[in-house]
């Protein structure tokens, strides 16, 4: 298994690559891990599990990758990862702005030591700026990008998506993104370069069609009451008998037919489908029919319709879902949990994740230091200065 692990990581599109990832929240573990899924050898390196840091943020997005436990407040450690970053093609660091200036971990250090380096900052606010030192989170980063102001309901407060916009989206995602646009250009120039990624520069970049609609007239009304934003009655979550909902987008005409026909109306007696003062009464009224009706049974009559209706499906449900069963979106590890399967899908190297359960903090320090041409000697002293640690399986049972 172990050898068809490695051939299936070597042939992946990432397969070679050497990323350090330095242990942080949400987004940057979510980039280390798109990466590790399509074939890169992704070590965390965690601090060590005595400090608190460590043992408040369980990194749930660690499929695929190895721990390192090292402490970079300890100039030995701090030393170390300078050499680990001589051998290495990726550093995801995930810390405020001028942390690892202090630490003498800059890119002006590092990329000079190793010019193929890709240095890649994952911060809310960017590297500069006025709140490039200030704490925040996503929706903090979501307010400051303009994007917030457009997600909410009529007469409701702005509503931030859970921490999937500006976090994953904006931050994990277009960091990835970034550090592979990156090792592109590295392939022609052979030269590393520092990635800025902000999530509030990420998150709106993500969201331009927001910006380059503005003229088209879709967000012409107070917010909650246009085209997109749950202003009309055709794009619209509604509850149904059993307690569930289904998903309409029935925005072309030609759907909207089908909307209407499925929901048992004639188009004939119905306000015109943009006509926007009949939204509110239209909504109610799609809203009463909704109900009268399990999800299943709405599924029964809208399934092979090209009526834009689907179900919302709880996270349990969407593994089961034929379409998604079909295509194989998820998958189980080896502990039997059920994750999305990564995307998106390459025909001739697609992403082989890994099945093992994630690593304990520390467990493979040894190991890689060895990769990385430390001596055990070496090794042996880092450990008794108190730089890194090991974690030996017998710790955790």
């Amino acid at each position: 298994v172990g050898v068809r692990a490695l051939s299936a990581a070597a042939a992946m599109a990432l397969g070679g690559v050497r990323v350090l990832e330095l242990a942080g929240l949400a987004p940057a573990p979510l980039c280390g891990m798109i990466l590790a899924d399509f074939g890169a050898q992704v070590v965390r390196v965690d601090r060590l599990s005595r400090s608190a840091a460590a043992s408040t943020h369980a990194d749930v997005q660690a499929r695929g990758k190895r721990s390192l436990a090292l402490d970079l407040k300890r100039p030995q450690g701090a030393a170390a990862l300078r050499r680990l970053c001589g051998r290495a093609d990726v550093l995801i660091e995930p810390f405020r702005h001028g942390v690892m200036e202090r630490l003498g971990l800059g890119p002006e250090v590092l990329l000079q030591e190793n010019p193929r380096l890709i240095y890649a900052r994952l911060t809310g606010f960017g590297q500069t700026g006025k709140y490039a030192k200030s704490a925040g989170h996503d929706i903090n980063y979501l307010a400051l990008s303009g994007v917030l102001s457009k997600l909410g309901r009529k007469n409701e407060n702005p509503y931030a998506p859970l921490n999937l916009l500006a976090d994953f989206a904006g931050g994990g995602v277009m960091c990835a993104l970034g550090i592979v646009i990156a090792l592109f250009e590295r392939a022609r120039s052979g030269r590393g370069q520092v990635v800025d990624a902000s999530m509030v520069e990420g998150v709106a970049y993500l969201s331009s069609f927001l910006w380059k609609s503005q003229k088209l007239g879709l967000w012409s009304q107070p917010q909650g009451e246009n085209l997109l934003d749950s202003g009309a009655p055709f794009y619209e979550i509604y509850r149904t008998s059993d307690g569930k909902f289904m998903a309409v987008g029935a925005i072309e005409p030609a759907f909207y037919n089908q909307l209407i026909k499925g929901l048992g109306l004639n188009l004939d007696e119905l306000p015109a489908q943009m006509s926007f003062s009949d939204w509110p009464e239209m909504k109610k009224r799609f809203a009463s029919i909704f109900a009268q009706r399990t999800q299943a049974e709405w599924c029964s009559i809208f399934d092979s319709t090209d009526s834009c209706v689907i179900p919302v499906l709880s996270i349990n449900d969407a593994a089961s879902h034929p379409h998604n069963k079909e295509r194989s979106s998820f998958i189980k590890n080896d502990q039997g949990e059920v994750s999305p399967r990564p995307a998106p899908v390459l025909s001739r190297t697609p992403a082989v994740p890994s099945c093992k359960r994630d690593p304990f903090i520390g467990e493979h320090t040894e190991e890689i230091l060895l990769e990385y041409g430390f001596t055990k000697q070496e090794i042996a002293k880092l450990y008794s200065d108190k730089a890194i640690e090991f974690k030996t399986l017998k710790a955790n049972l």
